[in-house]
């Protein structure tokens, strides 16, 4: 190999773990003025957003705009999404504020400090599954379960705003302990906070489909209403925090946001004890899935309208280096964000260096704009979380899975109600549990179904679903699924079964067409199967073995004991051990006139 080769080689290398590397050689003017107007836009929804995220995980307001200034950075460094945009989120920073609850109330820790270590644990999962490339982790997760689990955490969040709303003190992490504690202070309840909540809430709701067409139709251009919509948020903090300002209602028991530091993230470090990682690890490990998967879903449906490509393995290791990064920075746990994702690449931007600019963005409020805040009250914040988060509640899910499979809408349904009834960590949990189960019990119970000849041809087919000849001494069952230890044992019971019933079969054959892998449970199941037959006087046979399938069979001894044979084609088999006469028509169909033959319908 040339060192010019070698060179090659390396840049590539690099950028596998570099993405920055692919797109910045190609960055241009006109990338950068989109990426810029992006970048702007998503700043100003961000702002409002943040300071609330970090409200409902717990946390002082300053942490939602510092967990929202380096993550971008990091990750428009090491993400492959154009257009993804990271920061805190609803369904993580409920999570957060679940797992540190729990911790602090166990071990002598800061709460901010346990956000801290939760984000660094975080990202060092994320990145220890980028690079060991197990981004196929999330395809374990069931969508139905994973629906039903952001579902019924989007109603949680919303039900846990109603203290903001409301200027009461409640408490809780379960649907019924929330809605205990708001019964409990509804005495208490402040009016004038009240009325603030209940106006922002309206505003917000009436902003996302009524506010761009009354601009237009008062002549704005449509760019310049969709961008006014899009900061209806903005306009929304801005106004309440004029009219507290104004009114003095923080003086009338109005809660307000209050000093918001002027800086930029401070440099942190987390606090790496042994019981406090014990503690958050496996809160840390179900955020890093939960978060994946939703960052995942939304980054691989916007590339695709682009026609671009995702890397699952390096956006493990965007998020994690961007979770590790909000943990060195204030922050608290992060993912890619539906909502400012799509706002992101409607908004135009090319490629990820919109977020560096959005970051940069941030960055500007933090030093500058947060004085202009103190007079925000909490129920403006509340309203903006309780509006982004009835997007996610989705009942169609349960519908839907009733009508397709009772079983997927059992997992749905036990979902939302463990974690309406036990919150997050054990909704969340029993939604991992719910999908690794389903799959096991769907593939320890494969389809096997008896075929026969199709009259005139050499398919074979179901007996219950098409008018097919059979052998009553050959026995076809076709095995719809790989074979291995969880569904072994099913397969044998099916075939002693059948074989019971029928006295005359003289010949089993196993058609594998779609048997895609046979592991050793399951060879040594066939082993069994083919002495238990031969015992009873019956041969086993195998047709249409694939090839990956047939060269693991090659390296065992069980072909040299197998009674039978293995056939190219079933319809070979069935010639074979049938031992009727073919004839074939002027049009060349093969067709059966053995009058031994007996036909089947469903």
């Amino acid at each position: 190999m040339t060192s010019g080769q070698q060179g090659s080689q390396q840049r590539r290398g690099w950028a596998r773990y570099l993405p920055i590397v692919v797109w910045g050689r190609a960055y241009d003017r006109g990338a950068a003025v989109n990426d810029l107007t992006a970048a702007l836009i998503v700043t100003i929804m961000l702002i409002p957003q943040s300071l609330a995220y970090a409200m409902l995980a717990g946390l002082p307001p300053e942490a939602g705009l510092y967990a929202s200034i380096v993550p971008i950075l990091l990750y428009s460094v090491f993400g492959t999404s154009r257009s993804l945009a990271v920061g805190p989120v609803a369904v993580v920073s409920l999570m957060t504020a679940a797992a540190i609850g729990e911790v602090t109330r166990t071990i002598d820790v800061g709460y901010a400090t346990a956000a801290l270590t939760l984000a660094g644990l975080s990202g060092g999962i994320l990145l220890a599954m980028g690079v060991l490339r197990l981004g196929f982790v999330a395809n374990f997760l069931s969508h139905p379960v994973i629906s039903g689990f952001i579902t019924a955490s989007g109603i949680l969040i919303a039900v846990s705003q109603f203290k903001h709303i409301m200027g009461v003190e409640a408490e809780g992490h379960t649907l019924v302990a929330l809605l205990a504690s708001l019964w409990t202070h509804l005495d208490a309840v402040n009016s004038l906070t009240l009325a603030i909540g209940l106006a922002a809430t309206a505003f917000l709701f009436w902003v996302r489909t009524g506010l761009r067409p009354v601009l237009i139709r008062a002549g704005l251009r449509p760019g310049a209403a969709d961008f006014l919509a899009k900061a209806g948020p903005v306009l929304a903090v801005v106004a309440t925090t004029l009219a507290v300002w104004q009114f003095d209602l923080d003086a009338s028991g109005v809660n307000i946001v209050g000093a918001v530091p002027q800086s930029l993230p401070p440099l942190t470090w987390p606090d790496l004890s042994l019981d406090l990682i014990a503690a958050l690890f496996v809160p840390a490990v179900l955020i890093s899935i939960i978060g994946f998967v939703e960052s995942i879903s939304v980054a691989q449906t916007l590339a695709t309208r682009k026609r671009q490509r995702i890397d699952p393995d390096q956006e493990l290791i965007g998020l994690g280096a961007a979770n590790i990064g909000a943990s060195l920075t204030g922050g608290f746990p992060v993912t890619g964000g539906f909502s400012r994702s799509v706002v992101n690449f409607d908004a135009g931007a090319e490629t990820p260096a919109a977020g560096a600019f959005t970051a940069a963005g941030l960055g500007i409020a933090a030093l500058y704009l947060t004085p202009l805040i103190y007079f925000l009250p909490k129920a403006t914040l509340a309203a903006t979380i309780i509006v982004a988060v009835l997007s996610l509640v989705d009942f169609r899910t349960l519908r839907h899975s009733w009508a397709y499979s009772k079983r997927d809408f059992g997992a749905v349904a036990a979902t939302m109600v463990l974690t309406l009834a036990f919150g997050v960590e054990i909704g969340v949990t029993s939604g991992v549990v719910l999908s690794i189960l389903l799959f096991l019990y769907d593939t320890s119970r494969p389809h096997v179904a008896e075929v026969g000849q199709v009259a005139g041809s050499e398919h074979f087919r179901n007996i219950l679903r098409h008018a097919v000849k059979t052998d009553p001494q050959v026995l076809t069952l076709r095995i719809d699924q790989s074979l291995y230890f969880a569904n072994a044992r099913f397969l044998e019971d099916y075939i002693y079964d059948r074989v019971v019933e029928d006295k005359g079969r003289r010949h089993v054959v196993l058609m594998c067409s779609a048997v895609n892998e046979i592991d050793l449970s399951a060879l040594e199941t066939l082993e069994l199967i083919n002495i238990r037959l031969k015992e009873i006087g019956i041969d086993l046979s195998l047709s249409e073995v694939k090839g990956p399938v047939m060269d693991r069979l090659k390296q065992s001894a069980f072909l040299d004991r197998l009674t039978g044979e293995v056939f190219l084609s079933q319809f070979e088999a069935f010639k074979a051990l049938s031992g009727m006469d073919l004839d074939v028509d002027p049009e060349g169909n093969v067709g059966a006139i053995d009058r031994s033959m007996e036909g089947s319908t469903a």
